[in-house]
């Protein structure tokens, strides 16, 4: 196998995944349409990022988006300026740069999410308590695959 060359999976789940990935798209779309004047969606994932694990050092948030430390420096310097997130010199290094919420990027994140969650509990309350089972643990899996902890294990770390 080419080195570029993804691993195999059958084709039926592929296609499944692109159209619930498709579904879900269109989700975020429609909780992020009300602060769209306000938020992109790479910022929004910044947002959520820190609401997930709360201030980090620049260096391990742009690690976590999958983002170059020196391009990400002046994304976050629009965040900053929109009043998002503050970036605050660290008490252990001077040259340390931590990023945290603002209370406006807080509420941003609030308001999206629960739409957001409005939203998929419309769209779940339409099955059956068998087929919620089946999305629950469909997507624990499809979480741990792509490397998202758990909401358990955001609340165990006290995040």
């Amino acid at each position: 196998m080419h080195a570029s060359t993804p691993p195999s999976a059958p084709g039926d789940a592929i296609a499944e995944t692109l159209t619930a990935s498709r579904a879900l798209l269109g989700v975020i779309a429609r909780s992020l349409a009300t602060v769209m004047d306000t938020v992109t969606l790479p910022q929004f994932r910044v947002l959520v990022v820190l609401s997930d694990f709360g201030p980090l050092r620049m260096g391990d948030l742009a690690g976590r988006l999958g983002a170059n430390q020196s391009s990400f420096s002046r994304f976050a310097d629009r965040m900053v300026t929109a009043g998002l997130i503050t970036r605050q010199v660290g008490t252990a290094s001077r040259r340390e740069v931590i990023m945290s919420l603002t209370e406006h990027g807080r509420n941003v994140h609030s308001t999206v999410t629960e739409a957001r969650r409005t939203e998929i509990a419309t769209l779940l309350g339409t099955l059956s308590p068998t087929e919620r089972e089946a999305v629950k643990t469909g997507f624990e899996v499809f979480a741990r695959a792509a490397g998202e902890p758990s909401a358990a294990e955001l609340m165990i770390a006290g995040l």
